[in-house]
């Protein structure tokens, strides 16, 4: 990469943010020593997705954690919006706010396998670098390899050298806590106490 500053991309509904959301951030600052910052960018409320919990909280919860490390941001600018953005809306808005950084998506094998059916992928390969977590058993290299799409852009795509995988995702901590069961150190103790407080899920 570059010597310019990277700032990379996550994106997500966050619902709730979990402990791997931020050990896997972490990693990615850890990994590149030109990564400056992950942003933290939850998807709009509008996007059709079922039981997503309405903006303000999921953005306060990402708030409570990021505000304690100097390497986390969290962004509203998905949550600002009328509409809900395309991937790539989100990042050359991103890339105006800033304007000396190099902007990098964050995205996970399964996203790799389809993101050339994404809105103006052609522009988003081309304009952005992608960082890519290798899922389950998936190999980024093999996927481009299949792939007339992402062989041709294969320079964009930027593989991190090892990954923290864990299969805990959002929708098993809410069935947890639909179930009355404890989420203690499955989310940072910020948001475990912000759920508890507001009675979320």
């Amino acid at each position: 990469m570059e010597n310019k500053k990277i700032l990379a991309i996550f994106g997500g509904s966050f619902n709730p943010p979990l402990n791997s959301h931020f050990s896997l951030a972490q990693q990615i600052v850890n990994e590149y020593e030109n990564i400056e910052n992950v942003i933290f960018v939850p998807v709009n409320s509008k996007y059709q997705k079922e039981g997503l919990l309405e903006n303000k909280h999921r953005y306060n919860m990402l708030k409570l954690v990021c505000d304690k490390n100097q390497n986390f941001i969290v962004s509203d600018i998905e949550l600002k919006q009328e509409k809900q953005l395309y991937t790539i809306e989100t990042l050359e808005l991103l890339q105006k706010q800033y304007p000396n950084n190099i902007i990098c998506f964050t995205i996970g094998t399964d996203n790799l396998k389809k993101i050339s059916t994404w809105g103006e992928a052609k522009r988003l390969v081309t304009d952005f670098k992608i960082l890519v977590l290798e899922r389950d058993e998936d190999s980024m290299d093999e996927i481009i390899k299949q792939d007339s799409f992402l062989l041709e852009h294969k320079d964009s795509f930027i593989k991190l050298k090892e990954n923290i995988r864990s299969n805990i995702s959002s929708t098993f901590v809410r069935e947890k806590i639909r179930r009355g069961k404890s989420i203690r150190y499955l989310t940072p103790d910020e948001v475990y106490y912000y759920i508890k407080e507001h009675n979320l899920y």
